[in-house]
């Protein structure tokens, strides 16, 4: 989804800004914030902020000058609560503001005016993304959301009470000490009745601090149980999905304040039954009754903190930080860890150990790795957040050797073995009597030893991901399960939609389901696909079709070559000939659509158009498939403007008038086109040996074209009708269909 919403009454607009998972929307916050106005000030005086009426601010002078040192006197507040290296940012940042706002106040008051505006501009398009994606899921994650927050407020508040009742027993135990000294022995025996009163009175106030912590902490118990059963599991789920392309998973924060809440109230029942120590005796109730509070608060506060080590980054080479989890050899590798309990008493505290295949036990036939680099980390707090991280940057693996060589069979599930990255620590809390072993797990990841195993390793990756959240299931391609179209087709939306603007439509959703399932099975959600149908392994001894490596190519070509035509919706991309042909039979003629071929796995694309013949019969032409190493010479939007077609009396003309349905085609392309192009001239001729299967051949013609400044490499397609030697690369029978020929300029 692109918006997670949020309990908006009880959370400020940045608050809900900051759990914007859509990457367009997160960009276009980001941008609002440069050094006139840093990011960092809004974020920390973000409540007080939108406290204020800026508008109002801006239209008064005045106002604006007492406004302007209400913000320096915040950002003093804030710098207070923060390390040496924090205020030191934070002075900058003030004087900074000075410099530039000491003087003319009012601008800055606009500034914060404008920018809030723009903030909820954002949120509002948001909130509209969510109405379109499916508003009942967003409303049941604001449903729990408010649950939660209504646990973790009960919680607070019985906290406070159980302070309030803790405080005013410490004062009347105070008041009754004082008074029992000034008590001589002589008066003892006549104060008996009012020394059994405050005995009385205090051991009342005993028995309601310890009814207090008992309640708070069976809500605790309650609220950590739904934390670690649910939320942190399903947190965990999204952070899948987004490692394969899915919605960007930003809810850690929310999830690190609510762990944070609890181990703070769990902090103050082990102190308050410290404390109540004091005011208890031996063999008393209340003393019996606090050891059973204080066994349970421990338990607790040791399970929380147990679940509280997660991976916040799962690993993954900054090179290709699209496909996250697979690792090559030799080839650096980062993970971040977050330890999702914030308490300064646990900064520095924390030293943690990566471990490769600690749990591997079955991997005959597998390959094993040494890791390198630095594998131990401390974790501490310079997030600008505070939250206690610890960040790997430099680990890398290295295969070990092994006696003999492995038999091709073996070199073929490289992309089917799961290895296991897990991360270890102990934390020692002496004071609370806490000794807690850490664990926290990375998805499983696929090692690679070379760059042209990658789309089989991501394939590996995304068929784990979208069918399993069990990270210890490193045997998962011993036997993979089938995934369900409404499974698949999601996902492979999300590869397209996570490395540009747009995902796939419903009806290239239907052309892709028709070539895994048959005709219609777009129909049929829960038609099953098999793993050996999503992806085959390249294999040298023979041609492979794998649909995964055909999509995978197609996407490359994409990203290298078609990257505006595609975001800008220009290219209808996955349709078949069949469904292309009904879309232009009634079109005028000179219509063309775009379409991927289905027969290149590293990616191509043509183009097919309607002509009609004397009889007014619709006739269709497609071109020959354009690579990417057509596609490095010339674009796409020039060859089509420059396309030629030679008619019956060896007169070129342009075939190709119109982008489907009915955009002209200079208007469609025009603003693609490299420079303005004038009738080339054909010279020398030459030509690509393409396979071609069902389409017409290209004949690269060189062609000089005057420019304002210099001659031009220009492309131009003719009609190979005169070329006899067409022939012999198209059989005789299909020379009078290959109308067309693909020319590419040279100097």
């Amino acid at each position: 989804m692109a918006y997670v919403r949020t309990c908006e009454l009880e959370m400020t607009q940045w608050a809900q800004l900051q759990v914007l998972q859509d990457p367009k929307y997160l960009e276009q916050v980001d941008q609002l914030y440069d050094d006139s106005f840093p990011m960092e000030v809004r974020q920390r005086l973000s409540e007080w902020i939108e406290s204020i009426d800026w508008d109002s601010v801006s239209d008064d002078e005045s106002l604006a000058t007492i406004r302007f040192h209400d913000l320096l006197a915040q950002m003093d507040d804030q710098r207070s609560h923060f390390d040496l290296l924090q205020q030191h940012n934070l002075r900058k940042i003030k004087g900074k503001l000075q410099e530039t706002f000491q003087e003319d106040p009012v601008h800055m008051a606009r500034i914060i005016s404008k920018k809030l505006k723009d903030e909820r501009r954002i949120l509002a398009s948001a909130k509209s993304a969510i109405v379109e994606e499916g508003e009942a899921t967003m409303s049941a994650m604001l449903v729990e959301k408010r649950n939660l927050d209504r646990k973790v407020k009960i919680m607070r508040d019985q906290a406070q009470m159980a302070n309030q009742d803790m405080k005013n027993l410490e004062e009347r135990w105070r008041t009754g000490e004082k008074e029992l000294k000034n008590v001589t022995p002589k008066e003892v025996e006549t104060e008996k009745m009012n020394i059994g009163r405050m005995c009385s009175e205090l051991n009342a106030m005993r028995q309601n601090v310890v009814l207090h912590l008992t309640e708070l902490l069976n809500v605790t118990r309650a609220l950590l149980s739904d934390l670690i059963s649910a939320e942190l599991p399903e947190w965990k789920r999204r952070q899948q999905i987004a490692c394969i392309g899915g919605p960007s998973n930003a809810c850690l924060g929310q999830l690190q304040n609510w762990f944070t809440a609890v181990a703070e109230t769990l902090q103050q029942v082990l102190q308050h039954l410290k404390k109540l120590q004091k005011f208890t005796f031996e063999s008393d109730t209340v003393t019996q009754k606090k050891d059973f509070l204080e066994a349970q608060a421990l338990e607790l506060f040791k399970n929380l903190l147990t679940n509280a080590l997660v991976v916040e980054s799962q690993p993954c080479m900054p090179a290709h930080p699209q496909r996250p989890l697979v690792l090559k050899t030799g080839i650096k590798f980062t993970v971040l860890l977050r330890f999702l309990v914030k308490l300064p008493m646990l900064k520095f505290w924390l030293k943690v150990k990566a471990v490769f295949d600690k749990d591997v036990t079955d991997s005959k036939g597998f390959r094993k790795f040494n890791m390198l680099g630095t594998n131990t980390k401390v974790m501490n707090t310079e997030d600008p957040n505070g939250s206690l991280q610890a960040e790997f940057r430099d680990l890398q693996l290295k295969e070990q050797k092994v006696t003999g060589s492995r038999n091709s069979e073996a070199s073929q599930i490289v992309t089917k073995e799961l290895h296991s990255l897990s991360f270890e620590s102990v934390l020692q809390l002496s004071q609370s009597g806490i000794n807690v072993q850490l664990e926290a797990l990375s998805l499983p990841v696929v090692v690679i030893s070379h760059v042209n195993q990658l789309p089989g390793a991501w394939a590996s990756i995304l068929w784990y991901n979208m069918l399993t959240s069990e990270p210890k299931k490193l045997q998962f391609f011993q036997s993979p399960p089938a995934a369900k179209w409404s499974q698949l087709s999601e996902v492979l939306s999300w590869q397209f939609s996570s490395v540009t603007k747009r995902g796939l439509s419903n009806e290239q959703l239907g052309t892709l389901a028709d070539l895994l399932l048959g005709p219609n099975a777009e129909r049929n959600p829960d038609g099953l696909i098999a793993w050996s149908k999503f992806y085959k392994p390249p294999s040298a001894n023979k041609k492979v079709n794998s649909f995964w490596l055909w999509i995978d190519g197609t996407l490359d070509l994409i990203q290298k070559h078609l990257l505006v035509l595609w975001n800008d919706g220009i290219i209808m991309g996955f349709i078949s000939k069949e469904r292309a042909m009904a879309l232009l039979s009634d079109k005028c003629p000179g219509t063309f659509l775009l379409r991927f071929s289905e027969s290149s796995k590293e990616g191509a694309i043509t183009f097919m158009w309607i002509e009609h013949d004397l009889t007014n019969t619709p006739i269709f032409h497609s071109v020959a498939p354009y690579k990417k190493k057509d596609l490095s010479a010339v674009s796409l939007a020039d060859s089509i403007c420059t396309y030629k077609w030679m008619a019956a009396d060896n007169i070129p003309y342009e075939p190709l008038t119109f982008l489907y349905p009915n955009i002209p085609k200079h208007e469609a392309f025009g603003k693609y086109y490299t420079q303005n192009f004038e009738p080339p001239e054909p010279m020398d001729m030459d030509v690509d040996n393409t396979e071609l299967s069902g389409y017409i051949g290209k004949l690269l013609i060189s062609v000089s074209v005057v420019h304002p400044s210099r001659l031009q490499e220009k492309l131009m397609l003719m009609s190979p009708g005169v070329f006899e030697s067409l022939e012999q690369f198209v059989g005789p029978s299909d020379v009078d269909d290959a109308m067309n020929v693909d020319c590419q300029g040279q100097n």
